[in-house]
C-alpha cells in the first residue's frame, strides 16, 4: 500500500469509528436470530412432500 493510502485509512478508522449509540448488539443478534428462525419455521413448512 502506498503511504497515502495507509494515511487515509487511519484518519477514517480515528474518526469516531463504533456502533451508533442506539444500535444494541443484544437487539440486533436476538432479532437476526429470530428472524432466522421464522425463515426456518417457514421453509420446514413448505417442504412437505
Amino acid at each position: 500500500m502506498s503511504p497515502l493510502a495507509v494515511s487515509a485509512l487511519t484518519t477514517l478508522a480515528e474518526d469516531n469509528g463504533g456502533n451508533h449509540p442506539s444500535l444494541s448488539p443484544y437487539l440486533t443478534g436476538f432479532g437476526a436470530l429470530g428472524a432466522l428462525l421464522i425463515l426456518l419455521w417457514l421453509v420446514t413448512r413448505f417442504n412437505r412432500d
